[in-house]
């Protein structure tokens, strides 16, 4: 498959780049989706969730009132979960989300979540750029040239540009990552894909392993 190169204008370079089928035409496997942007939303969460059961609490342990004659349940603490400021029955316990998810799954994913990108015409070859200093202004300028300054965009960089991702980095709708750190969840989220030239070999590369 082979896809124009397009300039920061939006222009045809001229030049075309061949995609491979086998990481940008296979046929989606969404259950290896679903499970890779489970294990990254699962990876997100800090787990530090607590509160306070019936042995946490602060509170007197005195028996509040008579065990029998009253007409009401027996009450031996206020630290009951019964009685407003008792501890909580069960309540949340810090605890690590992160599961194992074996690195073909996760490949099968990302080149599931590419092959999406095709099918749907979500995806554009952006020759090689590099800014002279970050500026909003410049990316934003770059955007408005590829048409996509209203989508949610992600831009795949061959390697650590400093300067295009603090550019980027003011813009809401706009994310910058590298080769090496993009994922599914990324890919899905983007309403458009945006690969530097010299990206595709080295994606190609990372996901024929």
């Amino acid at each position: 498959m082979e896809l124009a190169v397009i300039n920061q204008k939006g222009e045809d370079t001229g030049r075309k780049v061949n995609l491979s089928d086998e990481i940008f035409a296979i046929e989606p496997n969404d259950h290896a989706i679903y499970l890779d942007v489970k294990q990254y939303l699962a990876n997100q969460r800090q787990g530090t969730h607590k509160s306070k059961e019936r042995n946490e609490v602060a509170g007197s342990t005195k028996k509040i009132k008579k065990q029998k004659g009253t007409g009401g349940a027996r009450a031996g603490s206020l630290k009951s979960p019964l009685f407003r400021g008792g501890g909580r029955v069960f309540g949340p316990r810090p605890r690590n989300y992160s599961f194992k998810l074996n690195k073909k799954v996760k490949q099968l994913a990302r080149k599931s979540a590419l092959s999406y990108k095709v099918k749907d015409n979500s995806l554009s070859v952006l020759e090689n750029l590099n800014f002279d200093a970050p500026k909003t202004k410049t990316y934003l300028a770059l955007l408005n040239g590829l048409a996509l300054s209203d989508k949610k965009t992600l831009l795949v960089l061959p390697e650590d540009n400093k300067n295009v991702y603090l550019s980027s980095r003011n813009l809401p709708k706009a994310k910058v990552v590298t080769v090496n750190d993009v994922n599914t969840y990324q890919l899905l989220n983007a309403d458009h894909l945006v690969l530097c030239e010299g990206s595709v070999s080295k994606l190609e590369t990372i996901l024929s392993k």
